[in-house]
């Protein structure tokens, strides 16, 4: 069970994007039950992913548990460019968690219809997963970015005077207090994030087993190109392609340098080896590339990814 800030005084901690109830706080405890010695540690709350990774890299935690990506809009921008360029942290684990989004108000308007919500309160990500909802029954309220969907949650709470609707986990409506109004109300019920754990130093002990996750291992390497280079991209492709080795993931992102200057950031489907991932890496770099490992690291996806359908009422 985890322990809180005041409750323990444990040598390990681990920020997350807080505050409490999360979606990164249920993904830290969902690692926590695979990765044992993670659920000895002191969890640490921060308001933002830039504090999580800045406090991490400083030695303030051990490690910090960020959002990555999600199925539906995709990468969570702040979170690679911290990892690109204000931080070197490598990625020690990853999880995937199945998002579930609902209408959270204040138990004191649970009677109210939602034509009368003058604000929908979210994190952009989650705003932009349940653009139907929000047209559907709140079309006129404006929008409202927090730093979490919890912080939204916790607003809406304080704020009974308001009209009000926080977007977030039902784990945020039960520890705020609110009502859920409407359950289930991404426009994609396959709606997937992944949460990745940075650290310094690996994480001690085995993990363990469990019957509803799926292991794979994944390594990921940042891909500069170099600019005189015509086709770079292409061999550094094709460095995989021979090997056989399978991608599972490849984007750019800028250098900030120039217009039109990106990085590569690209996914393996396996461990780092003796062979072939540092053959394709060395081969990459006798290009003329510059590639810095981001981590070689364990990935954890629930084995049943039966959906559900959406905006059910709560019963």
């Amino acid at each position: 069970m985890r322990q809180t800030q005041q409750e323990s005084q444990t040598e390990m901690r681990v920020a997350y994007l807080g505050p409490a109830g999360t979606y990164t706080e249920e993904a830290l405890l969902g690692l926590c039950k695979l990765m044992p010695a993670l659920g000895q540690a002191t969890f640490v709350a921060r308001p933002t992913i830039a504090d999580c990774l800045l406090d991490c890299d400083r030695g303030n935690v051990d490690y910090a548990m960020v959002p990555m990506e999600n199925s539906i809009e995709g990468s969570v921008n702040m979170t690679l460019d911290w990892l690109i360029h204000h931080v070197e942290i490598p990625i020690r684990s990853e999880i995937a968690l199945l998002i579930s989004h609902h209408a959270l108000v204040h138990p004191d308007r649970k009677d109210s219809p939602f034509s009368n919500v003058e604000k929908v309160l979210s994190h952009p990500q989650a705003i932009a997963q349940c653009h139907q909802f929000i047209r559907q029954h709140c079309p006129h309220a404006l929008i409202e970015y927090t730093k979490s969907t919890a912080e939204a949650a916790e607003y809406v709470a304080h704020h009974p005077e308001q009209k009000l609707v926080a977007i977030g986990p039902r784990v945020a409506g039960e520890t705020y207090g609110l009502y859920e109004a409407l359950a289930n109300i991404e426009d994609h019920p396959n709606n997937y994030t992944r949460f990745v754990l940075v650290g310094h130093e690996s994480v001690n002990g085995q993990s363990i087993e469990a019957p509803k996750m799926q292991r794979t291992d994944k390594t990921s390497i940042l891909v500069t190109l170099p600019e005189d280079f015509p086709g770079a991209l292409h061999q550094v492709l094709s460095a995989f392609a021979w090997r056989k080795l399978n991608l599972t993931r490849i984007e750019s992102r800028p250098t900030k340098k120039k217009l039109g200057s990106y990085f590569f950031i690209i996914d393996i489907g396996q461990g780092m080896d003796d062979t072939l991932v540092p053959g394709a890496i060395a081969e990459i770099e006798a290009l003329g590339c510059q590639v810095r490992l981001l981590g070689s690291y364990p990935c954890y996806m629930p084995q049943d990814t039966t959906t559900r359908s959406t905006m059910s009422m709560k019963g």
